[in-house]
């Protein structure tokens, strides 16, 4: 039998769920080159408290959830680093417990004396194309079987479950084969609960050119993934992308686009203008087109956060991070 769904807890009060910002771009911002196949997950080899830091910033500005930086933390990816797969399963349990215990020492200190949810940790898993670090996880046909995807993700969802995460975020979705066998992977584990979002190339398309409603009808019944929705799409399309899919779901929607900016994944940068839009003022129009569950992907920051945060919390009192 589920224990009750976290995200239904704090939508219940709430008008929307506040994510967090990007994770491995704040972590460049203060240094870290993620130069590397394992990008925000090298940090966890060279300076874990860092990963801490960043998860504690975003709680002061406001988010009621933090996303893990196992991304692309994978036994695989490890294994090719030369870490045996006792120490990989270790690292991944461990972006588990470094945003655990930013979230506890914040609550502790300060958030549990404010009008706002205790916050949660979702860990994230991230798809198949990231491992292949090639920029794949933008266009979504691996040519890979069922079971090469299972065996995959299976290892790294078990760690995550077991470090204590309240939930999973698989992330970046860019097929609906994955979508598919991660929807089939989930009953093996059922007593957790997940959302899903997906990576698009339109507002009616992910990746793989499947079409988002359809996408959407697969999971539909699946009771365990609570949250369905989009992730690193552009602001410019996210409304009409949460109106194309909002009549095909019960679920909340979920969306945390990036900050405008293109990625070239030849030359791992980003290009192109920031969106003139401000986050607070856009999620108006997201919460009327549907979306319950808001954040930011690459590219944005703490400070998109507590935009966030002063519009739809205006009693609470954010802190100085």
């Amino acid at each position: 039998m589920l224990n009750s769904n976290p995200i239904e807890a704090i939508l219940q009060d709430h008008e929307i769920m506040i994510l967090d910002g990007a994770l491995a771009t704040e972590l460049e911002i203060r240094g870290c080159n993620l130069d590397d196949p394992l990008w925000s997950a090298r940090v966890l080899l060279e300076n874990p408290e860092l990963i801490y830091q960043v998860h504690l910033d975003y709680f002061h500005a406001g988010a009621d959830c933090a996303i893990t930086a196992s991304y692309q933390a994978t036994v695989d990816a490890f294994l090719k680093r030369g870490i045996d797969e006792n120490d990989a399963l270790e690292l991944i349990k461990k972006t588990v417990y470094l945003a655990r215990r930013a979230r506890d020492n914040f609550w502790r200190e300060e958030g549990a004396q404010k009008k706002r949810p205790k916050p949660l940790v979702a860990a994230s898993v991230g798809p198949y194309g990231a491992f292949l670090a090639d920029g794949s996880e933008y266009v979504g046909n691996y040519g890979v079987t069922d079971e090469t995807l299972e065996i995959f993700h299976r290892a790294r969802m078990h760690a995550l479950i077991e470090a204590g995460a309240d939930l999973i975020a698989f992330e970046t979705i860019p097929s609906l084969q994955e979508a598919k066998v991660i929807s089939r992977l989930v009953t093996e584990f059922p007593h957790t609960y997940a959302w899903l979002t997906f990576t698009v190339k339109n507002e009616k398309e992910i990746s793989d050119g499947s079409l988002l409603a359809e996408c959407v009808n697969v999971l539909e019944e699946n009771k365990q993934i609570v949250a369905i929705g989009m992730n690193c799409l552009p602001v410019s399309i996210t409304t009409e992308a949460i109106t194309n899919i909002a009549s095909y779901t019960k679920k909340p929607i979920i969306v945390y686009p990036n900050s405008g900016e293109t990625y070239d994944p030849k030359t791992n940068k980003w290009h192109g203008l920031k969106s003139a839009d401000r986050f607070d003022v856009k999620s108006e129009e997201w919460f009327k087109a549907g979306a319950r569950i808001i954040g930011g992907c690459c590219r944005t920051t703490p400070h998109h956060i507590t935009e966030l945060s002063k519009r739809w919390r205006p009693s609470v009192e954010l802190s100085d991070s």
